[in-house]
């Protein structure tokens, strides 16, 4: 029976929030808490324990996951070197195995250690020896050449937004099984992009990068093909690493994975303008959301809590008050002390309080409204691929007609089970603000009438020329101008 070691490690950091993230806003489970956490989940892991328990012959060493419910600004040094110690502490106790599957996102780092993937996969290497790893990641992942040293496989996920976490962590298995069972000679190409890609031609299912993965994947599927996948970046991790890459990886054929990996990069950069994201000005935003018959959202892609940001952005919020938006909006907003308000007042008070602006204050400034506490709760929800996930206190305030979701703690705005766990149905109300870029998407499509991508500033705008850039890769378009890839751009 062979004997395969399954970790996690998952937190997508944004460099340009201030509010840095501690140890205790992890999620940590040791040994069979793993396996007991996330079975049965939309998550590599998951999808993963499934191949290992039908193969029949193997023996999951479950050692330790980290991962965050949330994410946020640069990881505390001291913290997460506390994680790494405790996750390589755990493989050490477990290092006689065949081979390491390992989950991560790919885009976190910490106030000095810009490849946290690389240090704990190296680590990982050097516990237990030649017993081949394959790692999964996040397709937004800042990928270093320190884990491509250490891994024998990448496996990327192929859809945004994100919807194969499942499958991905099946081919993950898969790929660790053949290496396992020998036979299988990994080579892997990695071809850098100097390009930073937004907007909604990212979307899979409808625009150029859908193009980009379709060839991954006839890549996978051919004789020979093991993974494939085009990697852009977290462009909110500023890391020495941040660019988007190719990834190719066959059995045995270099000369193939380095051909294949050059004509993905050829597409993506050949396709770069259209990587470049089409926003809306607010007022107009507003506008369009009053005109329209049914729901709007808007995607608030610059404060989004799933890609590094710190939540308590308002400018949407002034925007509705500004504007002289007359329906119902739903707006949530991270802000600990106005929660404190609202609790100390209690259920049904109406007082007068400041909302936002407590965290990301050079951004944004707090504004003063009128509010009637609806509704408290701790803030605990299970998300939509089956995670535990937690908003801290949270108040329902009523600003006229507009319901305010105020939370002390940043949490994934991209599902709808985040509202309905306050009893606030989104299809009750004619807007609705998701913190998210376009992961909302899959949740929200089917329920709304337009969706809007509004230009307002935050620490993960999709403007990506408007954040202050110090380490990430440069010349990069579309920052730079007159950028040369370093491959051949012909067709």
């Amino acid at each position: 029976m062979k004997r395969i070691l399954v970790a996690v490690f998952k937190h997508e950091v944004g460099s340009f929030n201030p509010a840095k993230t501690r140890y205790e806003d992890y999620n940590i489970r040791r040994g069979w808490e793993v396996v007991e956490t996330l079975s049965n989940t939309n998550t590599t892991t998951a999808g993963a324990l499934d191949v290992f328990a039908a193969h029949g012959d193997v023996e999951v060493v479950p050692a330790y996951a980290a991962w965050t419910g949330n994410t946020g600004g640069l990881v505390v040094e001291e913290d997460l070197q506390r994680i790494i110690g405790e996750l390589l502490e755990a493989v050490r106790q477990n290092a006689e195995v065949d081979g390491a599957c390992i989950c991560m996102h790919g885009a976190t780092a910490g106030e000095r250690e810009g490849d946290p993937e690389g240090q704990i996969v190296a680590g990982i290497r050097a516990l237990i020896g030649d017993a081949p790893i394959v790692v999964s990641l996040d397709l937004h992942g800042v990928i270093a050449q320190r884990l491509v040293d250490a891994a024998n496989i990448l496996v990327f996920l192929h859809t945004y937004p994100h919807v194969d976490m499942y499958q991905t962590g099946q081919r993950a298995a898969r790929n660790l099984l053949k290496l396992v069972e020998g036979g299988v000679a990994p080579a892997t190409a990695r071809v850098q992009i100097p390009l930073l890609a937004r907007g909604d031609e990212l979307i899979t299912a409808s625009g150029r990068f859908g193009e980009a993965i379709r060839m991954c994947q006839e890549i996978e599927a051919a004789p020979g093909g093991l993974s494939a996948g085009v990697n852009i970046g977290n462009p909110f991790t500023d890391t020495p690493d941040l660019q988007s890459n190719a990834f190719v990886t066959t059995d045995g054929d270099p000369e193939r994975a380095q051909r294949e990996a050059e004509r993905l990069a050829r597409f993506m950069w050949n396709n770069r303008h259209h990587f470049v994201p089409k926003l809306t000005p607010l007022e107009e935003a507003v506008r369009l959301a009053q005109e329209t018959e049914g729901l709007t959202v808007f995607s608030d892609a610059a404060d989004s809590t799933a890609s590094g940001a710190s939540g308590d952005s308002n400018a949407i919020l002034q925007g509705v008050l500004e504007f002289g938006y007359s329906k119902r909006a739903l707006i949530p907003v991270v802000d600990a002390p106005a929660v404190a308000r609202a609790i100390e007042a209690g259920v049904g008070a109406r007082l007068t309080l400041s909302l936002g602006g407590t965290i990301d204050a050079a951004r944004f400034a707090p504004v003063e409204v009128s509010a009637y506490v609806r509704s408290l709760s701790d803030g605990l929800f299970v998300d939509e691929d089956g995670l535990p996930g937690d908003s801290g206190r949270t108040a329902i305030l009523m600003v006229g007609e507009h319901a305010i979701m105020a939370t002390e703690k940043s949490a994934s705005m991209v599902g709808r089970k985040v509202f309905l766990r306050q009893g606030l149905e989104p299809q009750d109300f004619d807007l609705i603000v998701a913190k998210s870029p376009n992961g909302f998407r899959v949740h929200y499509e089917p329920i709304a009438a337009r969706i809007v991508a509004v230009d307002v500033p935050g620490s993960t705008s999709a403007n990506v020329k408007t954040l202050p850039y110090e380490q990430c890769v440069r010349p990069i378009f579309p920052l730079d101008e007159d950028v040369v890839p370093p491959f051949s751009t012909d067709e």
